[in-house]
């Protein structure tokens, strides 16, 4: 016997609806106040769900909740600069500047990058989450290293690349929020696009000598 008609068109059970609820809930406050502002009530008054169900979805409390939410906000952005992709450096770094233009504009420039915001907490309060913000950084700038590398710059010259782009980045989405603009990852941007072609000349062609003046 076949299902009903409308089978495939049943909403999600309820289980999986509520915890992802509450995980996307927990990704905003990560985004806007950072973890410290990651707390149970906040989650739940966000999220609209049950108080039972914060240890049914999440046994290991705030902590897994907090844990989670950083991968999950990790696994979103780095999706934008993923190794496994054709694209140039450049591309990537474009990429990146759009998806942020979407994320605060969208937000009215109240979200920021929940990676900075646990790497910038002290870290005897929340040492097992810088760790992680590390290896995140860490995961971005490989893959951005990668990319480099793919255009032609040895592996010094690409991983120098690969951490100028994401400091100028972070940076300028920082920028952003305080002005409620998008102009400095613009600015940042333009500035990265002319630094990454000129390396890219020098590199295809040597440094330019400059002529003497005639005396």
């Amino acid at each position: 016997m076949t299902g009903s008609p409308d089978a495939a068109t049943k909403p999600r059970n309820k289980r999986g609806s509520t915890r992802a609820r509450m995980l996307g809930s927990a990704v905003e406050v990560l985004r806007e106040r950072g973890a410290a502002g990651v707390t149970i009530d906040e989650v739940l008054a966000r999220s609209g769900a049950p108080r039972g169900s914060v240890y049914h979805h999440f046994p290991g409390g705030r902590r897994q909740i907090l844990i989670e939410a950083l991968q999950s906000a990790a696994d979103t952005i780095g999706s934008v600069i993923g190794a496994e992709t054709s694209d140039s450096a450049w591309d990537l770094v474009h990429r990146f500047v759009a998806f942020w233009e979407r994320v605060l504009t969208g937000s009215d420039f109240t979200a920021g990058c929940p990676v900075v915001a646990v790497a910038i907490a002290a870290p005897d309060e929340e040492p097992d989450l810088t760790a992680a913000a590390a290896a995140i950084f860490d995961r971005w700038r490989a893959a951005l290293t990668a990319a480099f590398a793919a255009d032609g710059f040895d592996e010094s010259d690409a991983s120098s690349l690969a951490v100028m782009c994401i400091a100028a980045l972070e940076g300028a989405v920082v920028l952003c929020r305080s002005s409620r603009s998008v102009e400095p990852v613009h600015d940042v941007a333009r500035q990265l696009e002319f630094l990454i072609k000129s390396r890219e000349f020098v590199l295809r062609n040597g440094v330019p000598r400059l002529s003497r003046p005639a005396p």
